[in-house]
């Protein structure tokens, strides 16, 4: 007979390992708070783009080149972090690019205070690099937890970042409210992030990453160049692309599209994105009871639909109300994109730390590459017309939603 849940196959092994091993709870605390770390990080800078913008006296292209500083970065960061992960372990490229993102707060806070467009290039150059490189590494580490614990744990990690990004947009909100410089502001912040990085770094296992590889003559020729031609693997793949492009467009542009889109004041386009940032942690933490109840497949066509349903209202409705309130829809079909994936790509075949490390790839490429490129489009057409591209992605991703459903090459693999 066939099963009528297909997501509980995923996760055989007894959920109670989960919270009785000390050592697994505190790695699960320790993953909380990096992910959640980066979203307070993420979320700070975006509610603050309207005043920096002022503060450098910037055009639309002018801001898409200096998030083009963001986007350098994390491609290197990106292009790097398999490598370091396979070397090293996740344990030390997690902390490597937790440091990167607190250092680039504090200069992207003093560029903003000496009104240098360089300086805060160079601070999203080195928040790009720790997102790209730090943040696969703690998806692979998630992974591996999800693995040896039997319990879908990505989405309430990734569930943490959005609760993070909530935190730090409130926190954006009424520093604008109050008219906080933004330096002071990011002091703040940098301060209670490497407070959460000294404390959550004692907790990560060494040598996760490396125990994963395929003991194999050369991994490096067979292994590789099989994930790559995994056609189930690519559509994953272009999932999370779509869904991370989303919601990478909403955490760098939402408050602009808001001001400049639909005419909002800068506390009310962060008021905005702190609905969209409490919409993607609300899915997050609610995601695990659906995807037990109606797996990968479904929940991700429903979050697709959600999402573009919000992009719909937010571009072609010119009531502020409708539109202000549609990022309800966005931010929920946005929430369990990337997770989700990652969990999927991590199900479907051996070698789970190279296929979620190509996953994890390619949804930071759109995460944290797309954004800058809607900024040429924004100035050329407005913002509302550039996120016409972002739909064409999310909707897409409707159809090719059953990729994820790896159902079959699990149960393959936990036989063999």
């Amino acid at each position: 007979m066939r099963d009528s849940s297909p997501a509980r196959p995923f996760f055989r092994a007894p959920r109670s390992l989960l919270l009785t091993d000390p050592a697994v709870r505190r790695r699960r605390q320790a993953l909380y708070l990096f992910f959640f770390l980066p979203g307070i990080a993420m979320s700070s800078w975006v509610t603050r783009t309207p005043d920096v913008r002022d503060q450098l006296g910037a055009s639309t292209a002018e801001m898409g080149l200096i998030l083009f500083g963001l986007s350098i970065g994390s491609m290197i960061g990106i292009l790097c972090s398999g490598r370091f992960v396979a070397r090293l372990g996740t344990r030390p490229v997690i902390v490597l690019g937790t440091t990167l993102i607190i250092t680039a707060t504090i200069v992207i806070g003093a560029g903003s205070a000496l009104s240098s467009a360089p300086l805060v290039t160079a601070g999203l150059f080195l928040f790009g690099a720790g997102m790209g490189s730090g943040e696969v590494a703690v998806n692979v580490d998630g992974a591996d937890v999800e693995r040896i614990t039997g319990a879908p744990v990505l989405p309430t990690l990734h569930g943490c970042f959005s609760l993070g990004t909530v935190v730090g947009a409130l926190a954006g909100m009424t520093a604008t409210a109050a008219a906080v410089p933004v330096h002071w502001h990011l002091a703040v912040i940098t301060l209670a992030s490497t407070g959460m990085l000294i404390h959550a770094s004692r907790a990560l296992p060494t040598g996760v990453g490396l125990s994963t590889r395929p003991r194999t003559p050369d991994p490096a020729e067979r292994s590789g160049p099989q994930v790559w031609k995994d056609r189930k693997l690519l559509l994953i793949g272009a999932i999370v692309l779509a869904m991370a492009l989303a919601e990478g467009a909403a955490n760098d542009w939402l408050p602009l599209l808001m001001v400049d889109g639909h005419g909002l004041d800068a506390t009310a386009g962060s008021l905005v994105y702190v609905g969209f940032a409490a919409a993607m942690t609300l899915g997050r933490f609610c995601g695990t009871f659906f995807l037990v109840r109606f797996g990968r497949a479904v929940v991700l066509r429903a979050s697709a639909l959600s999402g573009a349903l919000g992009l719909v209202l937010v571009i072609f409705s010119d009531n502020v109300a409708v539109a202000a309130t549609s990022v309800v829809f966005w931010g929920l079909g946005a929430s369990l994109g990337f997770p989700v994936a990652l969990s999927a790509a991590g199900d479907s075949g051996p070698d789970q730390t190279a296929r979620v490390s190509l996953v994890a790839i390619i949804g930071y490429v759109a995460f944290l590459v797309g954004p800058p490129a809607l900024g040429f489009l924004g100035d050329h057409y407005g913002l509302r017309t550039a996120m016409v591209a972002v739909l064409v992605f999310v909707a897409s991703a409707v159809f090719i939603a059953p990729a994820a459903d790896t159902r079959d090459r699990a149960r393959a693999t936990l036989d063999a």
